[in-house]
This record gives C-alpha cells, sequence and structure tokens, in this order.
C-alpha cells in the first residue's frame, strides 16, 4: 500500500521519542533516505506481505491485526505519536523470514515517516552495531530458549501421562493377576469335587441334572443384575437362611457369591427339587465352584479390557500410527487425553462431558491438539486443586457460527484481572518454582492460532474460568501439512 508523499522535516522527526537522541547529521540522512507518507481509512500493510518498510506515526490513529482462521482480529489500537511497526526485524536480514506478522490499518487520516527495510537495516548496522549484535543475540537467544523449554515442557508432560498410565494400567493387570491365580486354585477345586462326584453313588439321571443346572447358572450369572447394597444385604440373609435350613455347611460363605451372580431363593428351591436331598449339599458346593469361576472370569475379562482400553487411549493421545495431519474427531481426542490424565485429575474433580457429537470432524494435526487439551486440562486441575482440590471440570463442544468450540471450564480459583493479557505470554506463570515453565498456554496459542488458524481465548472469574478454542471446520484455502508448518515467525504485532 502507498500514501502520498508529503515533505520530511528533520524536526519533526526528531521529536519523535525513537529519534530524540539522534543528531542534525543523522536526521538529515533519514529524512533523505526515507519519506513522510500519508494514507487515507484503510489498510497500511497486511499480514503475510514482504516486509518492505518500516513506519513510525506521526499523527493519526492506527489498528493493528493479527489473521485469525478466516477472520482479522484487532489486538491494537492506539493514536499515540512515535508508535512503529512494519520491517521490525529487518536488521536479522534473511536468517529470518521477512513478512508482515500482521495488518496495519488507519481510521482517519494519518501521516507516517516510512523508512525501506534495507535502509533501516544499514541505519541500524551502520550507526548501532552493539545493540544490533545484543538484538540479534536476544531474538534468536529466545527462539533457541524457547525451542529447549518447549521439549522440556514435553518431556515433562510425558513423564506425567506415563506415571498417570502406569499407575492406571497397574491396577487392571494387578486385578487380572490376582484372579487368574484365584481361578486356578477353584479349578482345582472344581477338579477335586467332580471326582468326588463321580465316585459317589449317583444315578446318571442326576448327574444329567446337576451338568444342566450347571449350564443354566453360567448363563444366569452372565447376565447378573446391579443390586443396591441395601438390596444385596437383604438377599444374602434369605440365601444364607435358605442354605442353612437345607443342611448346607457355611451358608454364611457362600451367600455372597451366589447373589454377586444373580441367584436368589427360586433358584436355589429349583436346584433343590432338581436333585436329591443326599446330592444337594456337593451340587451345591459344585455349582458354587462354577459360579465362582464364572466370576473370576468376567473379573479377568474386565481388566484385560480396561488394559486395552487404555492401550488404544495411548495411541489415540500420541497418534503414533496416524497421518500428522487429517481430518480429526475432536471427541476422540478429547476422551483419549481425559483418560490418559484421570489419575492426575483424580477422584476428587468431577468431569463433566457436554459433547455436541453432531458436530463434523475438522482439519487438524491431533498430536499436537491432544498436548493443548493436556495444557489446559492440566491447568484446570492446578486451580482446583489450589482451592481445596474439590471441583467440577467441563468440557463442552458446541457450533460457533462456522467453527468448532472447545471449552474447558472450571470452578478453580480463576485468573486475575491484571494477569489475564499476559497468560499467554512465553515464561509467564503463576505456577510456583520448578513446577510451570511459563511455555503451556504459549504452546497452545501457537498450535491453535499459527498451526490450526483458530483462537485461543479465556474467560474468567473465581469459581469459573472458561478457555476456549476456536477451530475452523475446513481447511483453509491452500493448506496443506507442508503449509500448517510451525514457523519461527512472532506471533504477536510489533510494539504500537
Amino acid at each position: 500500500m502507498s500514501g502520498r508523499v508529503l515533505p520530511c522535516s528533520p524536526r519533526e522527526i526528531g521529536s519523535l521519542f525513537l529519534f530524540e537522541k539522534l543528531d542534525a547529521e543523522q536526521l538529515g540522512r533519514l529524512c533523505a533516505e526515507g519519506r513522510v507518507e500519508r494514507f487515507e481509512p484503510g489498510p497500511v500493510y497486511v499480514e503475510g506481505d514482504p516486509a518492505t518498510c518500516f513506519y513510525v506515526m506521526l499523527e493519526g490513529t492506527v489498528v493493528l491485526y493479527r489473521r485469525v482462521g478466516g477472520d482479522d482480529v484487532e489486538v491494537s489500537r492506539t493514536s499515540q505519536r512515535g508508535v512503529y511497526g512494519g520491517a521490525m526485524q529487518a536488521y536479522i536480514g534473511d536468517r529470518v523470514r521477512q513478512v508482515y506478522n500482521g495488518s496495519m490499518h488507519v481510521t482517519e487520516p494519518t501521516r507516517f515517516f516510512v523508512l525501506p527495510a534495507d535502509t533501516f537495516a544499514a541505519i541500524m548496522q551502520e550507526w548501532f552495531p552493539m545493540a544490533v549484535h545484543l538484538l540479534e543475540g536476544l531474538f534468536f537467544g529466545s527462539k533457541s530458549t524457547q525451542r529447549v523449554i518447549g521439549q522440556r515442557e514435553r518431556l515433562l508432560a510425558l513423564g506425567s501421562l506415563s506415571a498417570g498410565l502406569t499407575h492406571e494400567l497397574n491396577n487392571p493387570a494387578a486385578a487380572a493377576v490376582r484372579a487368574t491365580a484365584t481361578l486356578r486354585e477353584r479349578v482345582a477345586k472344581m477338579r477335586h469335587k467332580l471326582s468326588v462326584i463321580s465316585a459317589g453313588p449317583y444315578p446318571r439321571e442326576a448327574l444329567a441334572n446337576l451338568i444342566e443346572i450347571q449350564e443354566r447358572t453360567a448363563e444366569r450369572v452372565a447376565k447378573a443384575p446391579v443390586l443396591s447394597p441395601l438390596e444385596a444385604s437383604d438377599r444374602e440373609d434369605a440365601v444364607s437362611d435358605w442354605l442353612d435350613d437345607h443342611g448346607i455347611p457355611d451358608g454364611w460363605r457362600l451367600a455372597p457369591t451366589f447373589v454377586q451372580a444373580g441367584l436368589d431363593l427360586d433358584w436355589l428351591d429349583q436346584v433343590a427339587a432338581a436333585v436329591d436331598p443326599e446330592v444337594l449339599p456337593g451340587a451345591i458346593g459344585w455349582l458354587n465352584y462354577t459360579v465362582e469361576t464364572e466370576l473370576l472370569m468376567d473379573e479377568i475379562a474386565d481388566s484385560t479390557t480396561r488394559i486395552s482400553h487404555l492401550v488404544d487411549a495411548a495411541k489415540q493421545y500420541s497418534q503414533l500410527d496416524r497421518a500428522p495431519y487429517r481430518m480429526a474427531d475432536v471427541h476422540e481426542l478429547l476422551d483419549s487425553t481425559l483418560l490418559m490424565l484421570s489419575a492426575k485429575i483424580g477422584k476428587r474433580i468431577k468431569v463433566v462431558k457436554e459433547y455436541d457429537r453432531t458436530l463434523p470432524n475438522v482439519p487438524a494435526y491431533p498430536a499436537e491438539l491432544n498436548q493443548v487439551w493436556t495444557n489446559l486440562i492440566d491447568n484446570a486441575v492446578a486451580a482446583i486443586n489450589s482451592v481445596g482440590g474439590d471441583g467440577t471440570l467441563t468440557v463442552r463442544t458446541a457450533l460457533d457460527h462456522d467453527r468448532m468450540l472447545v471449552e474447558f471450564r472450571d470452578t478453580g480459583c480463576g485468573v486475575a484481572p491484571e494477569i489475564r493479557s499476559r497468560i499467554f505470554d512465553p515464561f509467564f506463570t503463576t505456577k510456583p518454582v520448578g513446577q510451570g515453565t511459563g511455555l503451556g498456554l504459549d504452546i497452545s496459542w501457537r498450535i491453535i492460532v499459527n498451526k490450526h488458524h483458530g483462537s485461543l481465548q479465556v474467560e474468567s472469574e473465581p469459581g469459573d474460568t472458561r478457555f476456549q478454542v476456536l477451530l475452523p471446520l475446513t481447511a483453509a484455502d491452500g493448506d496443506t501439512p507442508d503449509t500448517l508448518e510451525t514457523t519461527d515467525d512472532e506471533r504477536r504485532e510489533e510494539p504500537a
């Protein structure tokens, strides 16, 4: 964009805070190699275009925008003389891609002092060589530090997830081992009982009836109803009394197993009617082993299924076997992350899912979205723990115009108004020393905004904090896995 060129006054530009320490010769060179331009309301430069000029406002009003998805979002508005923008990093040269990192508009006729980027770079290197070296070191050092700390952040998150996953896997694995050992013991007793029955003076018809009852008992175990503690207690007393009345030893020990398997007095009456009285105690003992083995096999099946679900969740979370960029089901990603973090969330925090399952899949880098979910859930858990550890984490999805909303709402301490504008800054953290790097939200911001063309924002008050992620439902024009790769471009506009 270009405006109307006007005369350049060394005195006027020397009155700006940026140039107030320059001498007359330096101000004269700036006017000779730069220019003053007047822009009518509209754009001055556009995000993503080659950064060809450095702009310093002499008078007027400027508004800075960043592109979020398909929208331009205002990030700054000012009428202060001397604010600057444009090719601020020209002095670094080709080591950084020289494009405008945001868009600048003016809302009224506005005058700028304009320096071509090459001239700005040459003057900086000639007049301020030490400052240029310091700025270059600060710029690249900050990038390197962010990269190293970011990797450390990921390793810490991985370590936390690994510890949680190990804990979650240990419980069902230990249960399966215990159940297997007990099952081996029960099967051995069942073989012994079978040998005793087969050696006894039992008619063939009685044995056939017993086998038929065993089959029906196994079927009944598979369909056992879930009883309340009071219902289970009442039924155990009734079954125990029935066993005692029929001369079955240790009825109090057998009753809980029978009740857990869904067996009641009607079933016991059917067993008593199907076998002779002298066979009944042995039959009840035999059927008890049948019930126990079925229950133990159910426990093993439940435990191994739990392990399988955890492994599937870990695979879904890591996305190791998936394409890095694809159409993804956000609800699957959220569920896998919540499962992976279940040990960290704990039992005192209630997790509520308010999913709109009608929402379509979205174009995304699933593994990186999982990293965002991890950071936001981790912060929510920390906020709830800071106020006693009891609270609610609500994860909600909904349609927001042409984008998908993913909201994480917690009942924690909230984000104070005075720091709300800084929480996405690199290295800013409210956690105690050693417990946070200050990069979790910065990384999340970059993943959502830079890589997915979405937005990440926060609304907060004590007891109600909401981090809201908005993701486009369709890929932007020209988006491919290559074009969506994260770059080293600054995500925020130049100082203004």
